[in-house]
């Protein structure tokens, strides 16, 4: 449960701007589409999927560190990661059967012989849109437990986009079709009031003073 009166508090010292930015934004957000990241090598792509999902509303980031385990690429994030949550997994089985049991189809993003048209992709569907490496695309394991997959339409001789592009187009288009539609794609009530709880948190300076000063005076 989140604490309201702390919340209260806390959105006292900021500006009538920024809370009405906050709750402008979170009427955008999205947890009916997750993205995940594995492995991938060069992190200031990583960081730009983050941008990404930050831009055109997907809340939540997953990122699969088997192999090289970097940060988060802070510059290249420009913010992002202030305003986008980042879930971190070791392993792509342990990532897959959490996304499972919160209800997301497992959806690979790479040309397969079943694979699905951008254009024709189904949105009704709670999905975790997985992208892979530049170099190895997705693991073995992932492509054998996807419950399909998905390819942008491409009429050139260049056969693949980084990641860090691909992903752009794919979140850009699907986001935009969830918006246009009737789906229930909105964050709840709660979720609405952790992230401007979150965020709050992550606006102002020297929060940790302020947290501790304010428990110190208002002992749960």
């Amino acid at each position: 449960m989140i604490d309201l009166d702390y919340l209260a508090f806390l959105e006292n010292i900021l500006t009538d701007n920024r809370k009405e930015k906050f709750l402008k934004v979170l009427g955008n957000r999205t947890k009916h589409f997750t993205v995940v990241v594995e492995d991938v090598f060069q992190m200031h792509n990583t960081s730009a999927v983050m941008r990404s999902c930050e831009v055109f509303g997907i809340q939540e980031l997953n990122v699969i560190e088997q192999r090289y385990g970097k940060k988060i690429d802070k510059e290249i994030a420009m913010g992002a990661q202030k305003w986008v949550d980042i879930n971190q997994f070791d392993s792509v089985t342990n990532c897959i059967s959490t996304l499972k049991d919160q209800g997301y189809q497992i959806i690979a993003t790479t040309p397969h012989e079943n694979d699905c048209l951008l254009e024709d992709f189904d949105i009704t569907k709670p999905s975790a849109l997985f992208f892979g490496t530049e170099r190895d695309g997705l693991s073995e394991e992932i492509l054998e437990k996807a419950d399909g997959f998905l390819k942008i339409p491409m009429v050139g001789f260049t056969e693949s986009l980084n990641i860090s592009v691909s992903a752009a187009i794919i979140i850009q288009n699907l986001t935009n079709r969830l918006q246009k539609s009737d789906i229930n794609w909105h964050l709840s009530e709660e979720e609405i009031l952790e992230k401007c709880l979150a965020w709050a948190k992550n606006s102002i300076k020297d929060i940790k003073r302020i947290e501790a000063r304010y428990f110190e005076d208002n002992p749960r």
